[in-house]
C-alpha cells in the first residue's frame, strides 16, 4: 500500500475512536473512474455527509483502516490501496450508494473471468483521497 501525504493535522485517532472521514475513491482497473466520493452525499442543507465509522469494527476494507489510524484530524492523503486489502466481499464499507455505481464496482473487481486469467492484481487496485474530518473516544 501507498501512502501519498498531502496535508498535516494534529491528533491521530486510536483503536476504537469513532471517526469521519471525506472521500473520493476510483478504481484504477477503469482508469481512475470515480465509484463514489463522500462530497456527493448530501445532508437536509446541502453540506456534503462524512463517513463515519468506528475504527477497530471491521466493517470498512483494511486499506482505509490502516491509513486513517496513521493520519491526524485535518489531514488529507492519496491512498493506493491494492486488492489484499481492499474489497474482499460485497458487504464490506464503504459501499456506493448508488447501483449502478456499486455494480459496476463490483463486476469489476470480481470478475470471474478476468480472475481465472491472472488479472485479479490489477482488477481491484483501489486510489482513495481521504481527508480525516473528526475523531470522537468511544
Amino acid at each position: 500500500m501507498k501512502f501519498l501525504l498531502m496535508e498535516t493535522g494534529y491528533l491521530y485517532p486510536l483503536h476504537t475512536f469513532k471517526v469521519a472521514i471525506h472521500y473520493y475513491g476510483r478504481l484504477a482497473a477503469k482508469q481512475g473512474w470515480r465509484f463514489d466520493s463522500t462530497y456527493d452525499h448530501k445532508d437536509e442543507n446541502g453540506d456534503p455527509n462524512p463517513f463515519v465509522f468506528v475504527l477497530g469494527s471491521g466493517k470498512v476494507i483494511d486499506g482505509i483502516e490502516m491509513a486513517v489510524r496513521s493520519m491526524k484530524v485535518g489531514g488529507i492523503r492519496r491512498v493506493i490501496i491494492p486488492p489484499s486489502l481492499g474489497y474482499q466481499s460485497t458487504s464490506q464499507e464503504p459501499i456506493p450508494p448508488n447501483f449502478f455505481d456499486r455494480q459496476r464496482l463490483f463486476t469489476t473487481i470480481f470478475n470471474p473471468t478476468r480472475l481465472a486469467n491472472g488479472e485479479g492484481s490489477t482488477l481491484g487496485t483501489l486510489i482513495f483521497d481521504i481527508e480525516l474530518v473528526s475523531l470522537r473516544h468511544q
